[in-house]
């Protein structure tokens, strides 16, 4: 079975889409967020500074307000959705350009906005990615497609964090982001090649209809609330752990960004891609809810880890080992979670759909850094950690009470 994902992953043009607009999606992503993070904290900013900064992700829990007009309108060149991917793409290119112009120390005004903007675009590109993607993957290749997404995104995770960490140390953080831009500017030709789906929605009539339609058709399904519920919580106590964890391992352990870059991404990378992978395979054997619910178990538990790390203080080893199995259990979980947001999304309005269920899934990732920031500042991080721990349990409690509308869902096309 996995032989066969892997020559489905090579060989399928719309997984392979997949594949390479997940690349797209990660790159500016994080260089809006953990790659700033440890530029502001190789600046020596305090942490309620950083904690601060990292609101500015919250386009990506509010991306909702504005996907409708993205399922309503389409531009009059290649396509409903991927029209507006390309010349987002070129706008992301610029503002990332121009943060890296940027002195923070001196302009940390400027910073925040420019990251601000780039989250925005951003987050507006994985409105249309997401829909493009649930538009064009047939019910079949939702599990490898959601696999091919992830690892797309975590290339562009290493790219974007191990290697800019590691070129910012021989070539300045000016050069690095300069290098980012002009990498995010070449995702244009991955839109360009990107096939159309085999079936096009007819868009909804009008605005309001983009609004309403989507709306009254998700909530018209049994359970939905609590369906809406389960996508607020099941990752929440991983994005409390990780929403910190880079200024973390500098400021609280008292690694250099070159190690950060060199030892710690790389692994995250590696490790990410072989749980994305054995979560593709694991997920067509154990089926959608045992997959969220074995998945979401590893990935609380892998929070003691940083907890034994923060304790224990800076360890090589014990770094490799807290990241290791903590971006294994989660490349699992993600492969997991991303194919279930696509099976809850209706093709007439999957850009509202997917972008509506994808903040409320991103709200713990985009607001919980200040909080985060003032609770590490107020018992210290091997603490901090272990109440991360906790907070993953409400959403695994919820996902068992919800067995019968997962396996419902997981036995259907919803489309």
């Amino acid at each position: 079975m996995a032989r066969t994902r892997i020559r489905d992953l090579i060989a399928n043009p719309r997984v392979a889409a997949a594949l390479t607009l997940g690349f797209a999606s990660g790159l500016p992503y994080n260089l809006s967020d953990s790659t700033l993070q440890a530029w502001l904290a190789t600046l020596n900013m305090d942490i309620k500074t950083i904690g601060w900064l990292t609101l500015i992700g919250a386009p990506y829990a509010f991306k909702f307000l504005w996907a409708p007009i993205l399922d309503r309108y389409a531009l009059p060149f290649l396509g409903r959705r991927r029209g507006w991917m390309l010349v987002l793409q070129v706008v992301l290119a610029g503002l990332i350009a121009l943060l890296g112009l940027q002195a923070p120390s001196e302009a940390i005004y400027a910073v925040a906005a420019i990251g601000l903007l780039i989250a925005f675009f951003s987050a507006t590109q994985d409105i249309v990615i997401d829909a493009y993607r649930a538009d064009t993957l047939r019910p079949e290749e939702r599990g490898v497609g959601s696999t091919a997404t992830q690892v797309g995104y975590r290339v562009a995770t290493w790219i974007a964090g191990a290697l800019a960490l590691i070129f910012s140390d021989v070539i300045g953080w000016r050069n690095t982001y300069l290098l980012m831009a002009a990498l995010m500017g070449a995702t244009v030709l991955l839109t360009w090649w990107a096939p159309e789906p085999e079936r096009v929605a007819q868009p909804p009539r009008t605005l309001v209809a983009a609004v309403v339609d989507p709306l009254r058709e998700f909530l018209s399904r049994p359970g939905a609330w609590s369906l809406l519920g389960l996508i607020v919580l099941y990752k929440f106590g991983d994005a409390f752990a990780l929403k910190l964890v880079t200024a973390f391992l500098i400021k609280g352990v008292g690694f250099t960004a070159l190690e950060v870059g060199a030892i710690s991404k790389t692994v995250v990378i590696i490790l990410t891609l072989l749980g994305t992978f054995a979560g593709g395979v694991l997920l067509a054997r154990l089926g959608l809810y045992r997959s969220l619910l074995i998945f979401g178990i590893l990935q609380a538990l892998t929070n003691l880890l940083y907890a034994l790390l923060a304790a224990t203080g800076k360890s090589t080893l014990l770094m490799v080992i807290a990241l290791g199995f903590d971006n294994f259990a989660g490349g699992m979980g993600a492969a997991a979670f991303v194919a279930f947001l696509m099976a809850l999304c209706d093709a007439r309005f999957s850009a509202f759909q997917y972008a509506l269920l994808s903040a409320l899934a991103s709200v713990a990732r985009n607001f919980l850094g200040p909080p985060a920031a003032y609770l590490v500042d107020a018992v210290g991080w091997s603490t901090f950690f272990t109440v991360t721990f906790f907070t993953a349990i409400p959403g695994l409690l919820v996902l068992v009470l919800l067995r019968r509308q997962v396996d419902r869902l997981d036995a259907q096309d919803p489309l």
